[in-house]
């Protein structure tokens, strides 16, 4: 009697979790520049609200700083250093229940050179 039980189960809560996640479009944005990073993702959230989408952020992601230091001379002025810093800004944006018009607009999109994209369905 257990076994004809046992077939009759519900489905698992990440099955349904899975289905409700497949129509996520997570979308992650890296630029130097921070007013460009800002820009681009403004164009975003424009486009996906235009398109009827629910969008879900800018999130801003810590930013990554890489340090370099340097001789100024290239011989013998061993205390003489400069430093240098490069910093990478990066935006977070998920948009929720994107038709393929959606789709579609956001893959077409002219953003500002000197940004990355980088989109997950």
């Amino acid at each position: 009697m257990t076994s004809a039980t046992a077939t009759t189960k519900a489905p698992a809560p990440a099955a349904v979790k899975k289905a409700v996640e497949a129509t996520r479009i997570r979308i992650k944005i890296r630029a130097y520049d921070n007013k460009i990073i800002d820009q681009a993702t403004r164009v975003i959230i424009d486009t996906a609200v235009r398109n009827d989408a629910k969008v879900i952020g800018p999130v801003p992601l810590p930013t990554e700083k890489s340090k370099f230091t340097v001789n100024r001379s290239t011989f013998v002025h061993k205390n003489a250093r400069e430093q240098f810093e490069m910093r990478v800004h990066k935006r977070l944006i998920d948009i929720m229940n994107a038709s393929p018009k959606c789709v579609d607009a956001l893959m077409s999109l002219s953003l500002p050179s000197g940004v990355d994209v980088e989109i997950k369905m």
